[in-house]
């Protein structure tokens, strides 16, 4: 086995580039700073915050938590113990986490694992938010829906019995509530992109006695409401402090704005029913198809929200993920880079050759650990930071402008700009 390897050994600072060729320098790793850091974000609980302020702390709740043991990797066969069907075409599949996994899968709202199904010598990977019920926050429950015929949401409708095994990876991402104590919490949800939010809802409301929470659901009609069962059971229990509100794109009821798609019209509409205001007491998150997310997160902004108030992320419909498609550089790819990965403290090395579509090709040949999913740019699954070299890359939906710039890049969209690239899965 190889020794640990420390990250903050290994390179100075790093440029990613992106599809529109402009350059970021990421920011140095502070390994040594971070009880000064934590000590920071402490009293900075206690304060009124920033914009910076608010959104650094957030979002490394959790990533501080994987860098001080690693990032948790590798594949575990957990066992079925119920399939639930639910309204339209999706499941909730609960698996069991023996002992010696409970440290592995603990979770917390808004995190995603990935499944790893084979099936006709083809295999399958697809991410999930883990989406406990409300009177069991520590279970590992995922809501899984039909998606193509072919992919593993169809398998799981129509196949998925209690105990059979499915491969899970340990939960991770970056999609949290901002920490704003007694803050009245607005989500915006596109279809199955309810199941994190839902974990969102009951976690807050149970931890800040404080808070509000008010839920907008954009669904088809009003049996594809995916949950409102567990979400009226919320209501009933927080009945002063949570509100859901069910939009109906497909579903006549009146022109008010509880029909039709939610635009920039509407939504205010809906803001002003909620009794939200555009002050730093009140955090959104949006969770969706991309067309619904980047409508709701324009309309906030013109509405007058803070931008680093706002949390998203994206979902895709298909269940089938897709071929990988080339990543269009701004300049001339570096044919036989030299790739050096640190993932759970250990080192992979890999050559890039002319036919790969991204730098996640070139890994998987010969390390098959290395995590991914979508393929697409919008799980988040292969994030790392550029430690040495260049990349250049697609389109990165799970990255903000924020992530960018530190130096983070989605491995499955990125192509070497050089002869050698250090990213770090760690960090």
């Amino acid at each position: 086995m190889n020794p640990p390897v420390n990250p903050a050994d290994t390179a100075p600072d790093a440029t990613v580039a992106t599809d529109a060729g402009h350059a970021f320098a990421p920011a140095h790793r502070d390994g040594d700073d971070s009880r000064d850091r934590d000590r920071d974000q402490n009293h900075d609980r206690d304060q009124n915050h920033d914009r910076d302020q608010v959104q650094d702390r957030d979002r490394d709740t959790s990533r501080n938590r994987d860098r001080a043991v690693g990032r948790r990797t590798g594949w575990h066969r957990l066992v079925v113990t119920q399939v639930r069907h639910l309204p339209g075409t999706a499941v909730a599949v609960t698996l069991d986490v023996p002992g010696t996994l409970r440290d592995t899968f603990a979770h917390r709202p808004g995190e995603h694992v990935v499944v790893r199904h084979r099936a006709a010598g083809a295999e399958l990977r697809r991410s999930y938010s883990v989406c406990p019920p409300p009177d069991d926050p520590a279970a590992l429950r995922l809501v899984i829906g039909r998606g193509a015929p072919d992919g593993f949401g169809a398998y799981a409708r129509t196949s998925l019995r209690t105990g059979d095994v499915l491969e899970l990876s340990p939960p991770t991402g970056a999609f949290a509530l901002p920490q704003r104590p007694g803050a009245h919490h607005v989500l915006v949800a596109g279809g199955t992109g309810i199941t994190p939010l839902a974990a969102m809802a009951a976690a807050a409301l149970r931890e800040d006695p404080d808070c509000r929470v008010s839920l907008v659901h954009s669904v088809p009609t009003s049996a594809d409401a995916l949950l409102s069962d567990e979400l009226a059971l919320l209501k009933d229990e927080f009945v002063d402090r949570f509100t859901a509100l069910y939009v109906l794109t497909r579903e006549e009821r009146d022109d008010g704005p509880m029909t039709g798609r939610i635009d920039a019209a509407k939504l205010p509409r809906l803001l002003t029913a909620l009794d939200a205001g555009t002050g730093s007491g009140t955090t959104f998150a949006l969770c969706g198809p991309a067309g619904l997310v980047a409508t709701v997160r324009q309309a906030l902004t013109e509405w007058g929200a803070d931008p680093a108030l706002v949390r998203s992320e994206l979902f895709t419909p298909d269940d089938t993920p897709q071929p990988p498609t080339r990543a269009q550089p701004p300049a001339p790819v570096q044919a036989h880079t030299r790739v050096t990965a640190l993932l759970g403290g250990r080192r992979r090395v890999a050559t890039v050759e002319p036919q790969d579509a991204a730098l996640l090709d070139a890994l998987l040949r010969g390390h098959p650990d290395v995590p991914y999913a979508c393929r697409e740019g919008i799980c988040g699954s292969c994030r790392a930071k550029v430690l040495e070299g260049r990349v250049t890359t697609g389109p990165q939906y799970a990255l903000d402008a924020g992530e960018l710039a530190a130096g983070y890049t989605l491995t499955c969209r990125a192509l070497p700009l050089g002869a050698e690239v250090t990213l770090d899965f760690d960090a």
